[in-house]
């Protein structure tokens, strides 16, 4: 089998070999006709080039670093897909590293990802004040981007949920439903996502005059078996809310689980909702009420902010996307 060469390319193409070249390489611009002409080209004949070489003649290398709390988390496996669909439509890979929640590791994969000299970093930092010296190092050398949770005080674009406006989406529902009294359940208070959440929860029960006590504020960490252990020390324990308010849906599934063991009926006796959305939380019985996420515009404003920041720099972003609630059983 020959091998395809550019000439090959630009002669299938009708156009010279430097045209060829710049419309492949992102060197030097060429026409939009041009540049169809030759992937069309490229796509039929087969042609890859040579990456590598490419890459280092834009001082490129075409690759994206991602660092995420949990990858076990399905919100966060669900979020680094779409950012690896996002990135694939540019012609870009990704390299993902999982944090383990763990700011040191956390801080040896950045410097790994900068030395490796990606083009660029998507992280969802693990902790609020701790992972801030190591994103404070890495991008004053390599652009970044936080998406879902971010370090406060630092000077980089960030693009997530609103999170008190899906506080107040799940507090206004839940009073429709006739809930007078509420109880929270989280993770500890360690990142902007918890604290926003529970901030919301708190303003929008105040606001909407719906009880709360500080016995029901119960902060543990992003799992079923916090949910369900947090929810068991609740139901036990005296008089029940009206609901149960969950930061995240696998807490909340690990709640439903408990309401379950308890003969506790959902939504009859009580109310639970969740938040992300995840692929489970429609399947469990009863199905959970939550909030969605809109994973593939925070992953394609991820993407852009990050190839804004590469090419000009300029005042760090901050993009609070609107959540939707998912109305289910479980209320």
């Amino acid at each position: 089998m020959h091998q395809v060469t550019i000439a090959l390319v630009a002669e299938r193409a009708g156009v010279s070999t430097a045209t060829v070249s710049r419309a492949l390489s992102g060197s030097r611009p060429v026409s939009a006709e041009s540049r169809r002409r030759v992937d069309r080209a490229a796509q039929e004949l087969g042609y890859s080039g040579n990456s590598i070489a490419s890459a280092l003649r834009r001082s490129r290398t075409d690759t994206v670093g991602m660092v995420v709390p949990s990858i076990a988390n399905p919100f966060f496996t669900s979020l680094v897909e779409s950012v690896e669909h996002a990135l694939h439509q540019e012609g870009m890979q990704l390299l993902l590293c999982d944090s383990r929640q763990d700011p040191a590791i956390e801080g040896a994969h950045l410097k790994a990802l900068a030395a490796r000299q990606v083009d660029g970093i998507i992280i969802s930092p693990c902790h609020g004040t701790r992972s801030r010296a190591a994103i404070e190092a890495t991008m004053a050398a390599t652009p970044l981007v936080q998406l879902d949770r971010h370090v406060a005080g630092t000077d980089t674009d960030w693009v997530g949920v609103d999170d008190h406006q899906a506080m107040r989406l799940v507090m206004e529902h839940l009073a429709e439903r006739g809930v007078r009294s509420a109880a929270f359940i989280s993770s500890t208070l360690t990142n902007s996502s918890t604290e926003l959440r529970l901030s919301g929860f708190r303003t929008q029960a105040d606001r909407l005059g719906v009880a709360t006590r500080d016995a029901w504020i119960l902060l543990g960490e992003y799992s079923m078996q916090w949910g369900r252990s947090a929810a068991n020390d609740l139901l036990a324990s005296g008089p029940r809310p009206d609901a149960i308010v969950c930061a995240d849906d696998l807490i909340a599934l690990g709640a439903l689980r408990s309401c379950r063991e308890n003969g506790v009926r959902v939504p009859d006796d009580i109310k639970v909702t969740g938040f992300d959305d995840i692929d489970f939380s429609s399947l469990f019985e009863p199905a959970l009420t939550t909030i969605d996420q809109p994973r593939e515009r925070i992953a394609a404003e991820a993407v852009r902010l990050l190839a804004n920041a590469a090419e000009t720099g300029g005042t760090a972003a901050h993009i609070a996307l609107a959540p939707a609630l998912r109305i289910r059983d479980s209320t």
